[in-house]
């Protein structure tokens, strides 16, 4: 899963368009791993990524918390109150620790204040949300939400009361800002894309992301907008097959030039709150063996460096992912970016493309025509 972190907001010169700015920072995977703590953390807090996906549960992308990487900045209230959020396609709701949180992991973070804001308007409505490892409670109340420079007035949004666990504790954002669609907003709350639809905040109803590779700069979310520099070898706009996440369906998964998973089709989510790419188990333990990765997905480098794309085919075109995308290198250790997970669905099979996708792609999630629209980097 990744995060996005606001650095600066470009002005456009026409329209109502914004460009937040992202860099990219250590997961906390990462910095457990340098230090030597990672195997025993992983112990204490196992985690189900498949627990988001599943059906009538409104549920974050915290399963996958310990890959976050990116990190964005918002305000709500007047005067604003700041918060780093996910900014996530995987879900659909806006929420923040409060001052009527008492557990650890809200003591560690900016917590809502709702006395301070003269524009707060509070609710009887609770809300709940599910993760993989535990769960938030809170409740909604209004306020205006500012997402860098665009203030969208009387957003309903979720002020946490309760975040079990010490997990939270450790994680260096405070909240989380879902871009999916409202059909799996807990609660029903309106996201905040769509407000920003309804009250003409955007000239298109469409915001477009792109991740740089490793340390490189530059990553943005540019929201009402297709920046055309990112669009130089053309737009492939793939229809949604759901209007829940951003959902597409997908006709096989093949290497070396044979299909290797997904050979009779399987639905796809383009997720950017997830950071690698989630495969069914079946077809995860399949690619494990075809690549030589041991079952955890240990690879060694130098092995790592000839093997295959992994290409994706999707409404009948190709969309090739490198090896250099999809092994991850960290403190001279290589392993495979992919994670097992089993999420029963009507349609069959789901794939998960995560950060590990979207960073070989500009990607456009366009609300106006319920399409996503891929453009090679």
């Amino acid at each position: 899963m990744k995060l996005l972190l606001l650095l600066a907001l470009v002005g456009l010169a026409q329209g109502l368009q914004t460009r937040v700015m992202l860099r990219k920072m250590k997961s906390l995977r990462q910095r457990l791993q340098e230090q030597g703590l990672l195997e025993s953390y992983l112990e204490q807090h196992p985690y189900n990524l498949a627990a988001k996906y599943f059906p009538g549960i409104a549920v974050e992308p915290l399963q996958n918390y310990m890959d976050d990487e990116y990190f964005g900045t918002i305000s709500i209230g007047t005067p604003p109150q700041e918060f780093t959020v996910v900014f996530d396609t995987g879900s659909s709701n806006l929420w923040v620790p409060s001052v009527f949180c008492s557990s650890p992991a809200c003591r560690n973070h900016n917590r809502f204040n709702p006395a301070e804001s003269s524009t707060f308007l509070s609710t009887n409505d609770t809300l709940f949300i599910a993760y993989g490892t535990g769960s938030m409670t809170g409740v909604l109340g209004y306020d205006t939400v500012n997402v860098a420079g665009i203030n969208v007035r009387n957003q309903i949004f979720g002020l946490a009361e309760t975040e079990p666990g010490d997990f939270f504790y450790y994680t260096p954002f405070d909240g989380i800002l879902g871009l999916a669609f409202p059909s799996i907003a807990s609660s029903g709350a309106t996201p905040v894309f769509d407000n920003m639809m309804v009250e003409n905040l955007v000239d298109r109803h469409l915001f477009s992301v792109y991740l740089s590779r490793d340390s490189q700069g530059g990553s943005f979310v540019l929201f009402g907008a297709i920046d055309p520099y990112f669009t130089t070898q053309g737009i492939s706009w793939i229809p949604l097959s759901a209007e829940t996440y951003w959902q597409i369906s997908m006709e096989s998964v093949s290497f070396s030039g044979a299909p290797v998973a997904c050979s009779s089709g399987c639905q796809a989510i383009v997720d950017t709150g997830t950071t690698l790419l989630a495969v069914p188990i079946r077809a995860f333990r399949t690619l494990l063996n075809r690549l030589g990765a041991s079952s955890s997905g240990q690879i060694s480098c130098e092995a790592a460096r000839n093997l295959p794309d992994l290409v994706f085919h999707i409404h009948g075109k190709e969309f090739p992912v490198p090896p250099r995308a999809y092994v991850l290198r960290s403190n001279g250790f290589c392993s495979l970016g992919l994670q097992g997970m089993d999420v029963p669905t009507e349609e069959g099979e789901l794939w998960i493309l995560g950060d590990v996708f979207i960073r070989e792609y500009y990607v456009i999630f366009d609300r106006a025509n319920n399409k996503v629209g891929l453009s090679r980097l």
